[in-house]
């Protein structure tokens, strides 16, 4: 009881949104720069995969939400490779039940329409694979493609902050579903439709979209979006980033896709998923 508690305490998007604003102040370098390699020690961030320096960043969220040098996560080639979007910790990997619910925890689960906000949406995936990714505070917090096609549209989904972390999954009840998340709605040659959805979490929270000005936890009114042209993306393509920690939800229609990793695995951009069996 007292841990549900701490956690809605926590979970105000305002709360997050003030962590922000003190996340982006441009703060001295004699300050900064020890504050970032005490940061990286603690947490284990390996700035040596950093396009940058610790020095070139103005603030911490723009160390935050640091590029990587050039081939540091390469990309699966092959026909018919799904590939990780984000350096993640793979919590589920598997087959969607006809019933549209995903496995939370042990006996509790959420259903696809409420995460994608739509049953219309949500309706391809029945019977295809999801995966759900973990992203700790070490690791890089940009996201990328991981399929080739064409993102024609997305939907903003305002909510709550819960932490993602062991606590907030355990004590929460559909807690992907209550958060504010982003999914992006992608068709493809290779596997039919697939959603992208990009779930906020505490400290922060903020989502953008690398195609798009969306920034979430801003305070704007949440929606669905279908720009003029679909947005044409290359696996590996940067498609969007996270403020500090949160999870990636994969969805494909693709029934016939073969996992290529396992749940528990620590996975990177670029590295395959699935493959087409």
């Amino acid at each position: 009881m007292l841990e549900r508690l701490a956690l809605t305490a926590v979970s105000w998007p305002l709360l997050s949104r003030l962590t922000g604003r003190l996340s982006d102040l441009r703060l001295p370098k004699a300050i900064l720069v020890p504050a970032i390699r005490v940061y990286a020690r603690a947490f284990g961030a390996d700035l040596a995969e950093a396009a940058l320096p610790p020095e070139a960043y103005a603030s911490f969220s723009a160390f935050f939400t640091r590029r990587l040098r050039d081939g540091v996560r390469p990309i699966a080639a092959g026909e018919g490779v799904v590939v990780s979007p984000s350096d993640s910790r793979l919590s589920t990997i598997g087959a969607i039940p006809p019933d549209g619910r995903l496995d939370q925890v042990k006996g509790s689960s959420y259903s696809i329409e409420a995460l994608l906000g739509s049953g219309d949406d949500a309706a391809p995936f029945r019977r295809g694979v999801h995966a759900t990714l973990y992203l700790s505070p070490a690791m890089y917090h940009r996201v990328h493609a991981p399929v080739d096609g064409r993102v024609r549209a997305w939907r903003h989904v305002p909510g709550r902050l819960f932490p993602v972390n062991a606590a907030g999954v355990r004590s929460v009840p559909g807690l992907l579903t209550r958060n504010e998340r982003v999914a992006l709605f992608v068709d493809t040659e290779a596997h039919g439709p697939v959603a992208v959805v990009l779930v906020g979490a505490a400290n922060v929270g903020r989502m953008s979209l690398a195609f798009a000005d969306l920034v979430t936890n801003s305070g704007r009114p949440g929606g669905r979006v279908v720009p003029v042209e679909p947005v044409t993306i290359r696996r590996g393509d940067e498609i969007g980033a996270f403020n500090l920690g949160s999870t990636v939800v994969l969805l494909l229609a693709d029934s016939k896709l073969l996992p290529a990793a396992t749940a528990g695995d620590l996975v990177r951009v670029g590295q395959a998923l699935w493959r087409r069996s």
